[in-house]
């Protein structure tokens, strides 16, 4: 149910700096997006699947946390990790 390591090196070498930066906000939100979204698709089939619905809950969580730190940190990044990963509806 969790990011593959290949598909993970994907999404830090899209957001980060470098290949071994795992640590700015963007790749750290970016992470737990995938994680949210095939946790999401895991329901689906899995309905009565509670202690994985309190993981995904901390997931999105840490992902609002780390999300209102880079609005305060920098406006511009913040839109466009909302942008790039379509998080706002």
């Amino acid at each position: 149910m969790s990011v593959a390591k290949t598909e993970k090196a994907e999404i830090i070498k899209k957001y980060g700096k470098s290949a071994n930066d795992s640590g700015t906000p963007e790749v750290q939100i970016a992470i737990l997006t995938a994680n949210i979204n095939a946790l999401s698709s895991h329901f689906e089939a899995h309905k009565k699947d509670h202690h994985s619905r309190l993981g995904l809950l901390k997931m999105v969580g840490k992902r609002r946390r780390l999300l209102d730190y880079l609005m305060d940190k920098d406006i511009e990044r913040y839109r466009k990790v909302i942008k790039e990963l379509d998080i706002r509806k």
